[in-house]
C-alpha cells in the first residue's frame, strides 16, 4: 500500500517574482502576471483590444495632461501576492518620483480592456481591485460593446456598478477634463 502525501500549493509572493524576473526566469516574449501567488500567463493582444488600448491612450493622456500619469500595460503592486498589468492605471500626479512599482495609494483608476479575458478580468481581477481599495476600476468589454464602470468602495467591495454604452460619455470625478466618449472605442478604423 503506498500513502499519498496531502498536496498544498506555495503561493509566490511579490518580492520572489521580482527576483524571478531579475534572474531571467521569463523570456522577453512571455506575457505573465502575478495573481494571488500565482503566475497567469496573459492572452495574446488581438485587433479590437489594441484599437481600444490605442484610442484610450490617445485619449487619455490629452484629457489628463499634466494632472495625473497614464501608465499602459504596466505593473501595478497590490502586496503581498499580486501584481497585476492593468491596461492602464491612472496614477496620482506624483507618483512617477517614487523608485518603485505603483501600488494602490498611487491609483485613481484601473483600466482593463477584456475580450478574451473578459470572464477571468471580472471574476479574478475586479474582486482583487476591491480589496486592495483601488478607488475605480473600468473594465471595457469589447465584445459586449460596453464600459462597466466601478467605484464607491465599501467592506472591499464596489457599490456603485455603471454601464456605459455607445452614446454615453466616460467621465472621473476630481477630473473635468476627462469626456471620452464611449463610441470612440469600440469604432474600429475602416
Amino acid at each position: 500500500m503506498s500513502a499519498t502525501l496531502p498536496r498544498s500549493r506555495r503561493p509566490i509572493t511579490v518580492d520572489e517574482y521580482h527576483l524571478m524576473a531579475e534572474a531571467g526566469v521569463f523570456g522577453p516574449e512571455e506575457r505573465v502576471e502575478l495573481i494571488e501567488g500565482e503566475l497567469i500567463t496573459m492572452p495574446p493582444i488581438g485587433w479590437p483590444h489594441a484599437h481600444a488600448v490605442n484610442v484610450l491612450t490617445r485619449r487619455l493622456v490629452l484629457a489628463f495632461g499634466e494632472d495625473a500619469i497614464v501608465s499602459v500595460q504596466n505593473p501595478v503592486v497590490l502586496r503581498p501576492l499580486s501584481e497585476p498589468q492593468p491596461d492602464f492605471a491612472i496614477l496620482r500626479r506624483d507618483s512617477w518620483r517614487r523608485q518603485e512599482t505603483p501600488d494602490p495609494a498611487d491609483v485613481l483608476l484601473l483600466i482593463e480592456v477584456a475580450d478574451s479575458s473578459l470572464a477571468f478580468d471580472r471574476r479574478v481581477k475586479l474582486p482583487l481591485y476591491a480589496r486592495h481599495d483601488v478607488p475605480a476600476m473600468w473594465l471595457v468589454d469589447i465584445g459586449h460593446q460596453l464600459v462597466r464602470c466601478h467605484d464607491l468602495l465599501d467592506g472591499g467591495a464596489y457599490t456603485r456598478v455603471v454601464d456605459k454604452r455607445p452614446g454615453d460619455y466616460l467621465e472621473l470625478e476630481g477630473f473635468a477634463s476627462l469626456r471620452l466618449a464611449v463610441a470612440e472605442i469600440f469604432a474600429l478604423p475602416e
